[in-house]
């Protein structure tokens, strides 16, 4: 698959403050989409499948101009508890704190968590740092009996699982 493209001529409309309608911009579309699928996948949405969390993560992160790193949050049944982007970074990389994580982690009582993040340049390939940061957090939650499910990386709308390379 080709990265993330837009084109259309007004097909999609949004209106303004004044109640005119007008052509919706690519930002207004994602942002529009990224609010779709919260209130498909809230709070006690189980998550059955890996395509299904592929899905929902690459609804979340492709378009980002910049890199987001995320945590699903989960329950001992896979529920969702909580969807979290938790660091910002610029166009190739995002400081990651696992402190915060496993904070985070223990105020929302979770039992698993999935991580993910984006690649803007829209190539899903892992880096050695995207490793090892993985397997910091993996570490430090399991210290607390958090299990790490898995790591998806979304490059446009490709992804790439870590558990599925067997990398965790």
């Amino acid at each position: 698959m080709t990265q993330f493209s837009l084109a259309f001529h007004s097909s999609l409309l949004v209106r303004d403050d004044q109640g005119h309608y007008l052509p919706a911009t690519a930002d207004q579309i994602l942002t529009a989409a990224r609010q779709v699928i919260d209130q498909k996948a809230q709070r006690g949405t189980s998550f059955t499948s890996p395509a299904l969390v592929k899905e929902f993560l690459c609804t979340k992160l492709a378009g980002y101009e910049h890199e987001v790193f995320a945590t699903l949050f989960l329950d001992t049944q896979h529920r969702l508890i909580e969807y979290a982007e938790l660091f910002r970074g610029t166009i190739d990389g995002a400081a990651v704190y696992p402190r915060e994580v496993v904070k985070l982690a223990l105020q929302l009582n979770a039992a698993a968590v999935i991580f993910s993040h984006n690649h803007p340049s829209g190539v899903p390939e892992p880096s050695q740092a995207d490793r090892t940061i993985t397997r910091r957090l993996k570490d430090a939650l399991a210290l607390v009996d958090v299990r790490t499910l898995d790591h998806i990386v979304v490059g446009g709308e490709e992804t790439v699982s870590f558990a599925e390379r067997g990398l965790l």
